[in-house]
């Protein structure tokens, strides 16, 4: 492949575990690299749980190295200091430096680079508790995220944004890249073993276990349903065992089936009756779009920002009300059919890097 007069791309995550952000990068990486850039994916944190593009480049800044330094400001200045250094003698010079996540935010706030934006993947009065925080810390914020552009990952997130710091900054709003190409592929894969219940259908939820996605609200809805499919759960995290405790408590143990983290979802969320989102809030809800790609039915609670984008009306029901997401749940297991929906080509990867260079004002043919 040609690359556009070797324009090399910085993407910054913190790690390349298995979240919505770090498939982003990835996905966003590999489509820049198919219109010709040289792509560089810079990360912190050595772990790895997806599968890794030999077309992108890849570079650990360990952060760790630094965690011996006073926390909070001075650490995040020096270490912005080494990561400039390290694009500047392992990179060069960029034609733009996306940066993911707060954390990677923060740690840019102190860099020199030039050609920056930040991505947006959540409300950040949500994800930072901006309503809780003291005067001083709020001003430090205020200060971060004023910085540089910003690119916002769903409407919602961007109303979040100009509502909390105001719009001293440019801002835009751009959508997730769903690859629905290589999600179909993968969705051939053989699945991983479900139990001999789960044969005349299922419905799925597949997300992190932490308080965001709301597992709590999920289980109880389900419990008060017909139940006549049962409920799989994909994922891992902080919550797992209150989670499994919640499943005893309501007497689910025959009916819901944890499958842990799988770094292939789709063949299990190919093969689902219906797809359930919960959350109590989101990004953009990348999971949610991935299951169109397949043309699986999806339901999801209407968080301020991402579902309401991407579902109908009466896909949604409101956040946290459980009697209302029971009836939801009842009406997908007994005529799914019913909330199909077509996949948006605005998500396509190709529309989506098109839509990052024009924002940086990244020429390419």
């Amino acid at each position: 492949m040609t690359l556009v007069q070797s324009q090399k791309i910085v993407l910054v995550i913190n790690s390349l575990q298995g979240g919505g952000a770090e498939k982003f990068v990835l996905t966003l990486g590999e489509a820049l690299y198919q219109m010709g850039f040289e792509v560089h994916i810079v990360r912190f944190d050595p772990i790895v749980e997806h599968t890794l593009s030999e077309n992108l480049i890849y570079h650990l800044i360990p952060f760790r190295n630094y965690r011996r330094l006073p926390k909070g400001k001075i650490r995040y200045f020096f270490f912005a200091r080494a990561v400039d250094g390290y694009i500047s003698k392992h990179i060069g010079q960029p034609v733009a430096v996306f940066v993911n996540l707060y954390r990677e935010h923060e740690v840019f706030y102190y860099s020199r680079q030039k050609k920056v934006a930040y991505v947006i993947h959540n409300q950040l009065s949500e994800k930072l508790k901006l309503a809780t925080l003291p005067p001083k810390q709020l001003s430090y914020f205020q200060r971060i995220y004023t910085k540089y552009p910003a690119i916002c990952v769903s409407g919602g997130v961007e109303q979040d944004f100009a509502h909390q710091f105001g719009e001293p900054t440019k801002t835009t709003t751009i959508y997730n890249p769903i690859d629905r190409d290589n999600i179909r592929v993968l969705a051939e894969a053989a699945s991983p073993d479900l139990p001999a219940i789960t044969r005349q259908g299922y419905l799925i939820h597949v997300g992190s276990f932490k308080a965001q996605k709301g597992h709590e609200i999920l289980l109880q809805a389900y419990a008060n349903s017909a139940q006549t499919l049962p409920l799989v759960l994909v994922g891992k995290g902080s919550l797992q065992a209150q989670i499994e405790q919640n499943i005893i408590a309501l007497n689910l143990q025959d009916k819901v089936i944890l499958t842990g983290f799988q770094k292939n979802p789709h063949p299990l969320l190919k093969h689902a009756t219906g797809f359930v989102l919960s959350s109590h809030f989101e990004g953009f809800a990348l999971v949610l779009a991935e299951s169109l790609a397949l043309g699986v039915p999806a339901i999801s609670t209407d968080c301020p920002s991402g579902p309401s984008e991407i579902l109908p009306p009466q896909n949604l029901v409101a956040v946290a009300d459980i009697p209302a997401l029971t009836e939801k749940i009842n009406q997908l297991m007994s005529h799914p059919n019913q909330f199909n929906v077509p996949f948006n080509e605005a998500f396509l990867p190709q529309n989506v890097a098109r839509q990052y260079l024009a924002f940086m004002g990244v020429g390419f043919e």
